[in-house]
Order: structure tokens, then sequence, then C-alpha cells
């Protein structure tokens, strides 16, 4: 029998906080598709927070949607995106972005992330009309293997972008994570000045849903909400977003949730390690992946949920652990004691 689930950080409803705001407002009435006091507050909320006024914010469903939305979006037909073989776009969105007609061009990276000598590479590939032309560089923060960019990282990317006239989009369906963890040296601040586009997670950090794409490129913003209407992103009843995230940047509560989660993550790997085992990337975030023998990993799915990553060899795989704003100690205590 399955005693706790560590497959995902959205297997959770919301924050008792976010709960209680959406039920105190529910008998107002507000203008619908965003347009509401709530949302216009957390716009304003937000862009206080990135020091950025001339950003523009506006709020989707989830991960896959604004990624289909600001990818389509901003490219010309010929134009391709370049991402990690292991970012999101080129794994788990059913081929969203191959649908609207732009090719990915993926790199291999152990770590998930992307270098300048990734980005000049396959710039210099496409060389003629022939081929797709490179528009856009993806990056996650944090990594679909965990992993965080730091702020050298991203200044040099946001560096090379500019000198092959690329735009810079940052996924953030797990920026909280990544923003509280102990390797990252960013801010919101220094994401908003070194990115073209970027969006804030909420779904993975505590809300029932929702994620704001903030635009900093003035260039770029321009009709977006025609092709948020196209795809079917301006919710009539978007108050459910402000609210959100009027809550979420209320004392903290969006960094805390994330450190909560990253605690219990660093908590899991100290147990793992202390057992003898290693990684596959390092453990930073709420995402870690352990390499453990197959036999080990079958025992333990009977009682815990994961997914098996990626095999590593011929007797042990790398699985992946994701630990939540609302995960419990003592769940983590007993896959560390059915580990040892």
């Amino acid at each position: 029998m399955i005693i706790y689930n560590f497959k995902n950080d959205y297997s959770e409803g919301a924050h008792p906080n976010i709960l209680k705001a959406i039920n105190n407002t529910n008998y107002r009435q507000e203008e619908g598709y965003g347009e509401d006091y709530f949302c216009n507050l957390a716009k304003k909320n937000i862009l206080e927070l990135i020091d950025y006024p001339e950003a523009d914010v506006h709020f989707v469903s989830g991960g896959t949607q604004a990624n289909l939305i600001v990818i389509s979006s901003l490219l010309k037909p010929y134009e391709s995106v370049i991402a990690a073989e292991t970012g999101h776009i080129a794994t788990h969105e059913a081929g969203a972005i191959e649908a609207t007609g732009h090719k990915i061009n993926t790199v291999s990276s152990k770590n998930g992330k992307l270098y300048p000598k990734d980005i000049k590479a396959q710039v210099e590939y496409h060389s003629d009309e022939h081929m797709v032309k490179p528009g856009m560089v993806y990056i996650s923060n944090s990594t679909e293997l965990g992993t965080v960019y730091t702020k050298k990282e991203l200044q040099d990317l946001y560096e090379i972008c500019k000198q092959y006239d690329l735009y810079l989009f940052m996924d953030g369906a797990r920026l909280a994570p990544a923003l509280t963890s102990q390797a990252n040296d960013l801010s919101l601040k220094d994401i908003a000045h070194l990115s073209d586009v970027f969006y804030i997670g909420a779904t993975k950090n505590g809300a029932l849903l929702g994620e704001a794409i903030v635009i900093n490129n003035k260039n770029l913003q321009k009709n977006f909400r025609y092709m948020m209407k196209q795809h079917g992103a301006l919710l009539a009843k978007g108050r459910i977003f402000g609210i959100q995230f009027i809550e979420l940047f209320k004392n903290d509560l969006f960094f805390e949730l994330a450190r909560h989660a990253n605690t219990m993550a660093m908590r899991l790997a100290k147990g793992i390690q202390d057992a003898g085992f290693e990684f596959f990337t390092e453990a930073v975030s709420n995402q870690i992946f352990p390499i453990l023998p197959n036999d080990l990993i079958k025992r333990l799915s009977e009682k815990f949920g994961f997914y098996v990553w990626a095999p590593f060899d011929e007797k042990n795989s790398v699985i992946r652990l994701v630990t939540s704003w609302a995960t419990k100690e003592e769940m983590v205590d007993k896959f560390i004691e059915e580990i040892k």
C-alpha cells in the first residue's frame, strides 16, 4: 500500500490562506478575464517585487500553457527555440510547441542547464535559409533535473542571446524552490533584468493553479492578450489568479512554502547519502535524483510513489523524488527508514 507520494509537488490542494481568501471574496462581483481588482493588485505587487515597472504581467493556468503561448507568440513561423534535451517543452508537453510549427533545437545536458557554448553551436549550425533560424533560448529554473542557475550563468546566457539577437525565456514553474535553494544567488529583480520573458509558478508552490508571465522586453508586450484568448487562456473568472498571487506574496508566504519543500528534500537527500548512495545531479532544490539498486527501488515502490527517471547501469536506476510545500517530516523519515 502506498503511504506517501513523492511523485510531484502538486498532489495537495492549496495553502489554507489561499482557500480562506477565495472563500472570503466569493460573493464579491468583479470584472472578468483578469481585469478585476485582485489581478490588478497582484500585478502591481509583482512589479514592485521585481523592481521593473515597465514590465507586463499576465496570468495563465499552468506551465505548458505559458510555454505554448509565449513561444508561439514571439517567434516568426520559420524560427526555432533552443532548449536542453531534458527541457519540459521537449519532453512533457505532447509536442505542443511543434504543433504551432516551431522546431525545438535540443542540446544534450547532463545537469539540465544550457551554456553560451551550446547557444553558439546551435546558431552557427543553423547557418542559412534552408534551415530553421533559432530565435529564442528556453531555460527552466529550477531545471527538470533539480539544478539551479547562478547569477553569473544567467548573465552569460543573456549576453550571448543579445549577441545573436535571441530572446531569453525562463520557465519558472519551480522558480520558488530555485530562489530559496542554498545554491542560489539570484533574485526576482535579477531575473527581470536578465531575461526577455519569465514566469512565476504558483501551481507547484501552494496554489490551486496559476502562473504569472512577466514580459520584460517592451517590444514583446503588444497584443499578447490576443494570443492568450486564441489559446483559451483568458479565463472569465481570472480573479482566481489574482487572489492567489496576492496571498502568496503576503508575508513572504511564496518563499516560505518553497523553503519548506527544499528543507524536506535536503533532509531526504542527507538520509539517502548517509545510507551510502549517490546522486545523478547535485541535490539543491525540491527535486532530487538518487541512484539506487533496482531491487531496492522495487521494494520502495510498494510503499511510496515516485518516478524511475532513467536506467543508470544494469543493476541501478535513477529515481526522482519531489517534495512540496506540504510534505511532512515524518513521511521523509519513513522513506529514509526504508532505505536504511
